[in-house]
């Protein structure tokens, strides 16, 4: 049986799970995720998990923050004057917002904080410092 490798496009279903069990992403009732091994279109983690898997294998991938979004990063998050903010937007928590950066570059941002003067803005990824958890199941290998 074919066992996956470096260069191999495989078809995977999943669910991402955080340590406490809450379900944060799932392919379930969809089609199943598909990428190429080595590419580095997923978080390295799952990827190097995946590796040595044949068709019809389930595998339960436990991820360190350090092969999945890293650990938060003081350094992404400001705190900004509201009069800073375009008046069109009402800011609340947990809103997703872009933020243009000075090199023309777009970032997403979660707002964390809202207070009378200042919104606080976070540019880490939302499951960035987080264990995760995956059950996968290979369903193709090419």
């Amino acid at each position: 049986m074919a066992q996956a490798k470096q260069g191999d496009t495989v078809k995977v279903h999943y669910t991402g799970k955080l340590e406490d069990g809450r379900v944060f992403d799932t392919s379930s009732g969809r089609e199943p995720l598909s990428f190429t091994i080595g590419e580095g279109t997923v978080i390295e983690g799952f990827e190097s998990g995946i590796v040595g898997m044949g068709v019809g294998d389930k595998k339960t991938l436990n991820i360190s923050p350090d092969s999945a979004y890293g650990n938060r990063n003081d350094e992404l998050i400001a705190v900004v004057e509201k009069e800073n903010i375009p008046e069109d937007i009402d800011v609340s928590v947990g809103q997703q917002l872009q933020v243009r950066q000075p090199d023309g570059q777009t970032i997403n941002v979660s707002v964390t904080d809202v207070s009378e003067e200042n919104v606080t803005l976070d540019a880490n990824h939302p499951l960035a410092g987080r264990d995760l958890v995956f059950d996968v199941e290979i369903v193709e290998i090419a």
